[in-house]
This record gives C-alpha cells, sequence and structure tokens, in this order.
C-alpha cells in the first residue's frame, strides 16, 4: 500500500506541473485570466499531493519521490487544452479507483478512509474541467467570448473551481 500511495504522490506532483505548463503556455498567448485558473489548479493538485505525503508519514511509511517528466510546452487552443486537462483528470480518476480497490483488497480501512475525500474529490474535479470543454465547444472560434471567459477565469479563488456565471 506504501508503494501505491507513493506512486500517487508522484501522479499528483506530475498533474501540478502538467497544469503548470498549461498556465504558462497561456500566459504566452496573452489569456492571464486561463493562465490564472491553470495556475490555481496546479496549486490544488500540489495540495492534493502534500495530502498524500502528510498521509504516508503518518503511517509511519518513507515517502519515496519519483521523478517528473518534462511536461509538453504547447496545448493547441484552449479548447484542446481543457480536453487535454479533462483526459488527465480522468486519468487521475481512474489511479484514485484502482488505489481504493487496493486498499479495500489489502483491507486497509485507513487508507480506504483517506481515499474516500479523493474520489469525491475526482467527481467535482471532472466536472469542472468538462464543464469548460462545453463552454469552449459553445464558444468556438468567438474570439469576444474567447475574452469573455478569459476574464472570467481570472477571477478564480484558490478553491472556487467556475465562477458563478460560468458553473450555472
Amino acid at each position: 500500500m506504501q508503494e501505491a500511495l507513493n506512486a500517487q504522490l508522484a501522479e499528483e506532483l506530475a498533474s501540478s506541473y502538467l497544469y503548470l505548463a498549461m498556465s504558462a503556455h497561456c500566459a504566452s498567448r496573452n489569456l492571464p485570466g486561463f493562465a490564472h485558473w491553470l495556475k490555481v489548479q496546479s496549486d490544488e493538485e500540489r495540495g492534493h499531493a502534500m495530502k498524500f505525503y502528510d498521509f504516508v508519514q503518518s503511517r509511519g511509511w518513507p515517502v519515496k519521490l519519483h521523478g517528473l517528466k518534462e511536461p509538453p510546452a504547447d496545448f493547441g487552443s484552449p479548447l484542446q487544452l481543457f480536453e487535454r486537462a479533462l483526459a488527465a483528470e480522468r486519468e487521475v480518476t481512474n489511479k484514485i479507483h484502482q488505489l481504493y480497490a487496493t486498499a479495500s483488497e489489502m483491507e486497509d480501512y485507513a487508507s480506504q478512509a483517506f481515499l474516500q475525500w479523493f474520489v469525491n474529490e475526482q467527481v467535482e474535479e471532472e466536472k469542472t474541467t468538462s464543464d469548460l470543454v462545453q463552454t469552449l465547444r459553445m464558444i468556438s472560434d468567438d474570439p469576444v467570448a474567447l475574452l469573455t471567459l478569459d476574464r472570467e477565469l481570472a477571477g478564480r479563488g484558490a478553491r472556487a473551481g467556475l465562477p458563478p456565471a460560468i458553473a450555472e
């Protein structure tokens, strides 16, 4: 179990790294709201990694940090970028589910209880990202709508998800 939890710690750090690269991509394309939203998401993913770090340590197990591969630098259009983000969130969901199944098989109730928060969190992560994909599909190539969305995304707080106008 400790190896699987350490592996998931690396996955969460990789997610943080990916979102940070996505943020840099948007910043370089003069989309500061998208860049901000993605940087906040990167910070949130790092927070998830730290939850794994703390949990592994609380069990008295050694934390093993794995190397991270370099994320891409170009993600195409905002729609392509968020489609990639949604695919990444779905991968994380699958890995969390596998981790939960492993904890269940091992009858590791403490890990199951810990992982339940992540199971619930991934539902929210996928919905938020999916909502953005749908919004970007509706926007299509409308530059005014894209700039409006960019401004709305700039208002994301540290834990807010989508702005109310987008979430409805």
